[in-house]
């Protein structure tokens, strides 16, 4: 059985994000036309600070992309502040079927020698949508553009489905999952009989993780059924953000306080103290009666910058704060994420970080 090494955290060097043009329609109804323009935002953000690597459809959408850009001033060919003076902006051309690039891409790890290998998982559609069989073309077709070793994830004879949402780690050997998306029997549709043993395997066998600490719900609305990155990350290698309501009247009011009680007390390898900072929820966002997963806790960890979901609620400006504590170093910019909930998902949903190759 190969050995693919320590999965790094997102907090470590990066050498690119990754992110998936939004085509999909059908997502965002009725505010897909919006879309492109909450894309455009986070680049513009991004723009000559960070490397992006951005999958279109092919040409004639990175024209459509590039001229969109341009309409807001952002330089697609400006260069990083690197030696070799490379563009920020890197587009591939791949056919997709959604844009969760957080999902489908796969998950580093980096083994003994310091190099990364890409573990598959497979993806299905969150088990939910048949539209997917585009988006599970991605990871090979990018490894051999990117040159990664790609090491498909089996166990006990299967390829095992597992999404990028659904763990967080710190990079040294601790994991973040939840119950309800992998153990639940309601919703054990990924990987049927699989146990809590046969995943803690797998997360030792592949990426490296010496301890895995199991949350119990995710949020109302989350149609991946409880992703760990709606609420709870690691922000260091020592410390998570977990997501916390104030209302005791809130739907999300006793899962979210029984997470912090399973945290309470936890330790790490080694027996050091797990440190746990609330972070709130924003106010709740309904469409068509049905609520939205919105989560301060879906912000994207870059090497300068830091982008958080907004909603136009009185509570963002606390998250705001609360992560710029965290991450003194680093940039933490507000992104208008109203619009891009109504698919269901927010920035660390649709983007993906690639390590850096050199430790």
């Amino acid at each position: 059985m190969p050995q693919a090494g320590c999965m790094p955290a997102e907090f470590d060097p990066l050498d690119a994000l990754w992110m998936t043009w939004p085509h999909n329609a059908a997502d965002y109804s009725p505010k897909a036309a919006c879309i492109p323009w909450v894309y455009a935002e986070m680049l513009r953000v991004l723009a000559g600070r960070e490397r992006v690597r951005l999958i279109v459809q092919g040409p004639e959408q990175e024209h459509k992309v590039r001229a969109l850009l341009a309409s807001v001033d952002v330089d697609v060919a400006t260069s990083l502040d690197d030696a070799a003076g490379t563009p920020w902006l890197e587009f591939f051309h791949l056919p997709t079927d959604r844009a969760w690039a957080r999902d489908y891409l796969p998950t580093f790890a980096r083994q003994e020698d310091g190099s990364l290998a890409a573990v598959h998982f497979r993806f299905t559609g969150w088990a939910l949508y048949p539209n997917h069989l585009r988006d599970i073309q991605v990871p090979p077709a990018l490894a051999q553009a990117r040159g990664w070793p790609l090491i498909p994830a089996i166990w006990n004879g299967q390829h095992v489905a597992l999404e990028g949402g659904g763990i967080d780690s710190n990079g040294r050997g601790v994991l973040l999952t939840t119950e309800e998306c992998y153990l639940d029997p309601a919703v054990q549709v990924r990987n049927p009989g699989f146990t809590r043993q046969d995943y803690e395997g797998l997360f030792r066998q592949y990426l490296g993780i010496e301890k895995t600490i199991w949350l119990g719900h995710g949020i109302a609305g989350d149609d991946t059924h409880g992703h760990v990155d709606d609420l709870c990350r690691f922000v260091s290698p020592d410390t998570v953000v977990l997501a916390q309501e104030s209302n005791p009247a809130d739907v999300n009011y006793r899962p979210l306080a029984e997470n912090m009680e399973r945290l309470q007390g936890e330790t790490l390898p080694g027996g050091a103290p797990l440190r746990v900072v609330p972070l709130p929820m924003p106010d709740p966002l309904v469409y068509k009666g049905r609520r939205l997963p919105a989560s301060y806790a879906n912000f994207a960890i870059l090497n300068r910058t830091i982008l958080v979901p907004t909603f136009n609620s009185p509570k963002d400006r606390t998250a705001l704060g609360i992560l710029a504590e965290l991450f003194p170093d680093r940039q933490v910019a507000g992104v208008h994420a109203g619009d891009l909930i109504l698919g269901y998902g927010a920035i660390h949903c649709l983007s993906h970080e690639e390590p850096s190759r050199s430790l």
